[in-house]
């Protein structure tokens, strides 16, 4: 079973339908007790990188080159995303994010990149033995 992926702002409350939740912003959201926040997974090491946060602000006109020096950055960065792999699991993954914008974000990137590269990223079968007479 591939994990299916949702996103939301880390300040909603939790809920068990969440399943396994995943924070991807590198700084902590401002006035969130960890306690409150029940993050399973700080995948910090593959959120945007400060300089492109800032440079992004959210804007929507940027959206698209955001998404691209993201995914660079992410390409650029296996042992990160491995790490991040490593700790979905199954069933439901929740992203969290703490922008205030709940469909241009990082959260939402990273899904998509997530399920774009899915299937370059499964484990290889192993190769079927060959029967020689």
């Amino acid at each position: 079973m591939k994990p299916r992926f949702r996103t939301k702002r880390v300040y909603e409350k939790p809920e068990a339908s969440d399943g396994r939740r995943i924070l991807i912003d590198r700084l902590w959201p401002r006035g969130l007790a960890k306690g409150v926040a029940k993050i399973d997974f700080w995948a910090k090491a593959v959120a945007p990188s400060n300089a492109l946060r800032r440079w992004y602000r959210h804007e929507p006109a940027k959206w698209p080159e955001f998404r691209r020096r993201y995914f660079a950055e992410l390409r650029g960065n296996p042992e990160g995303v491995a790490e991040l792999r490593s700790q979905l699991g199954r069933g439901t993954v929740t992203v969290l994010f703490g922008s205030k914008e709940p469909l241009l974000n990082n959260a939402t990137a990273l899904c998509e990149y997530l399920k774009a590269r899915r299937m370059t990223h499964q484990r290889p079968r192993s190769p079927r033995r060959m029967i020689t007479k």
